[in-house]
C-alpha cells in the first residue's frame, strides 16, 4: 500500500485546521488536546442502537402525520457521535404540498437560550466577569432594581419597592432575576407593562435593535426580589445585549465567528439569506380537518425572512436545522470541543450543568435547571422515559424539542412547526429513543 497520499490528505488536513484556527481573534476558541470527530452518519449496530427498535420511531412519526396530529416532523437520533437516525416525514407547508426535507429550517425559538447561555459562559472564561457580578455595571440603565407593589390598570402607573440586592449574571442566566417576559408571562400587569413600554418579546420584523428593547425593560418593575424565586423571562434576551457590550461585536457576529462557524453550524442564525428562505418551514395550525399557515398576530410568521432583520433575540430568535443543533449538542457530550476546536473547558461544561436553582423553586425532583439547561435528576429517570440522570434538555415556542444523554451518549431532537393541535411525539420519541439502546 502507497501511504503517501494518505499522509498527504492528513497533512492538508492538519494544515487546514490550523491556518483556519489562526484566522480567529487572539480570544476566540483554541485547539483542543482531544479530538472529537464532527457528527457522520453510521449504521445503528455500530454504536449499540437496535435497527429494529428504531423503526418504532418510524411508526410513530408517520402515523402522527396520518393521523393529522402534526404536518410534518424531523427526528435524529445520534449516539457516540454517530447519527444513526435522520428522517422527515410529512409536509414543510401543506398548503403548498411541499415536502418536508432533512435539510429544511426551523425557527427554535427557546432553544435559542442554551446558545446565548453558551456564549456568555465563552466568555467568563475569558476572565471578563464573574458570574455574581450584577449586570449594571455593563448595562447602567439596570443600576437599582425596583419590585413591583402596585399597579394601576386604568392608566398603566405603578409603584415598586427597592430590591434587596442587584440583578447579577447568575440571576438572568438561571431565571431568577424577577424579570418577566411580556406577552407570554402569566402575569397580566407584566404583558401591559411590557407592552406600553415597547419591549420586544420574542420576535419581529420592525427595526429594533437588541439594546434599545433591553434599556426599556431594565426602566420596568421586576415580578419578584432577584434570586428568590424562578419566572421564566427575557433574562437570555438581556445576556444577548451584555455579549455586545463586552465583546465589542454584534450579538449575531459574534456568535457567527465564535462559535457556528468553529462547529460547523453553517445553518443557524437570526436571519436567513434569500438563498436559504425556502427551506424555512412554515409555521402551520390545524383548522377546519387540514394544516394552514399561521396567521400574523403579535408577530409575522415570516419574521426569519422578511422585515428589518435587525432584532437579535438571545431568548427566542435562532433558526437552525436538527444537524446544526445536534452539532451543538455533541460538543457538549464531548466536554466542550468538536473538531479538534474547544468551545468550552470540560470543567466549564460542568458548572454550567450543576444545580444552580433550588428545585423548590423550579417545581420538584425530577429535574432541576443549571446555566443553560434543564438536567434530569436520579428521581427523573426513576420516573421512566426522561434518560439517565445528566440528561440535559429544552425544547422552543414552535414545538421543537432536544435532549442529550452524557451517560449513554445520546442525543435525541424532534423538529416541528406548529402552533396548536393535540400533539403526543414530544414524549413519545424520547421514551422510544431510550428503548433503541441494545448494549
Amino acid at each position: 500500500m502507497n501511504v503517501r497520499p494518505v499522509v498527504r490528505r492528513l497533512a492538508g488536513l492538519h494544515l487546514g485546521l490550523l491556518l483556519a484556527l489562526a484566522s480567529l481573534p487572539a480570544s476566540a476558541q483554541t485547539r483542543s488536546t482531544q479530538h472529537s470527530p464532527p457528527l457522520q452518519e453510521a449504521k445503528p449496530q455500530r454504536v449499540g442502537v437496535s435497527p429494529e427498535r428504531l423503526a418504532r420511531i418510524d411508526e410513530m412519526c408517520a402515523g402522527a402525520v396520518r393521523d393529522g396530529k402534526i404536518p410534518g416532523v424531523i427526528a435524529l437520533v445520534a449516539r457516540h457521535g454517530k447519527i444513526v437516525y435522520f428522517k422527515a416525514f410529512g409536509h414543510a407547508d401543506t398548503a403548498a404540498q411541499r415536502p418536508l426535507q432533512r435539510t429544511d429550517i426551523f425557527r427554535i425559538a427557546s432553544q435559542s437560550k442554551a446558545i446565548t447561555a453558551t456564549a456568555v459562559m465563552m466568555l467568563w472564561e475569558e476572565g471578563k466577569f464573574r458570574l455574581d457580578d450584577p449586570i449594571s455595571k455593563w448595562i447602567p440603565e439596570f443600576k437599582n432594581p425596583q419590585v413591583l407593589k402596585t399597579y394601576n390598570e386604568a392608566d398603566g402607573t405603578w409603584t415598586g419597592e427597592p430590591a434587596k440586592r442587584e440583578i447579577t449574571i447568575r440571576h438572568l442566566l438561571t431565571h431568577t432575576s424577577g424579570l418577566g417576559y411580556g406577552v407570554i408571562d402569566g402575569d397580566p400587569r407584566f404583558k401591559q407593562l411590557y407592552a406600553k413600554a415597547g419591549v420586544v418579546d420574542l420576535f419581529t420584523t420592525e427595526p429594533v435593535t437588541i439594546g434599545e428593547s433591553v434599556r426599556r425593560l431594565a426602566k420596568l418593575p421586576l415580578h419578584h426580589q432577584p434570586g428568590e424565586k424562578y419566572t421564566y423571562s427575557e433574562g437570555l434576551d438581556v445576556l444577548g445585549y451584555f455579549i455586545e457590550v463586552v465583546s465589542g461585536q454584534p450579538f449575531d457576529v459574534f456568535l457567527q465567528k465564535r462559535l457556528f462557524e468553529p462547529l460547523g453550524m453553517t445553518d443557524t442564525g437570526f436571519y436567513l439569506p434569500a438563498e436559504k428562505a425556502n427551506r424555512l418551514v412554515a409555521v402551520q395550525k390545524p383548522e377546519g380537518g387540514s394544516w394552514v399557515r399561521y396567521p400574523v398576530t403579535f408577530y409575522d410568521p415570516d419574521y426569519p425572512i422578511k422585515g428589518a432583520k435587525s432584532f437579535f433575540s438571545g431568548g427566542a430568535g435562532l433558526c437552525s436545522t436538527a444537524k446544526d443543533y445536534a452539532t451543538f449538542l455533541q460538543m457538549y457530550l464531548n466536554g466542550g470541543e468538536l473538531n479538534g476546536i474547544r468551545i468550552l473547558s470540560r470543567t466549564t461544561v460542568e458548572t454550567i450543568q450543576s444545580e444552580q436553582v433550588a428545585r423548590s423553586l423550579w417545581g420538584g425532583g425530577d429535574k432541576f435547571y443549571g446555566l443553560a439547561f434543564g438536567v434530569v435528576t436520579d428521581q427523573g429517570q426513576a420516573k421512566g422515559g426522561e434518560g439517565s440522570p445528566g440528561t440535559f434538555d429544552w425544547g422552543g415556542y414552535f414545538n421543537t424539542q432536544y435532549f442529550a444523554d452524557p451517560k449513554e451518549g445520546v442525543i435525541g431532537i424532534l423538529m416541528k412547526q406548529t402552533q396548536g393541535g393535540n400533539d403526543d411525539t414530544g414524549w413519545r420519541f424520547r421514551q422510544l429513543v431510550g428503548q433503541t439502546i441494545d448494549d
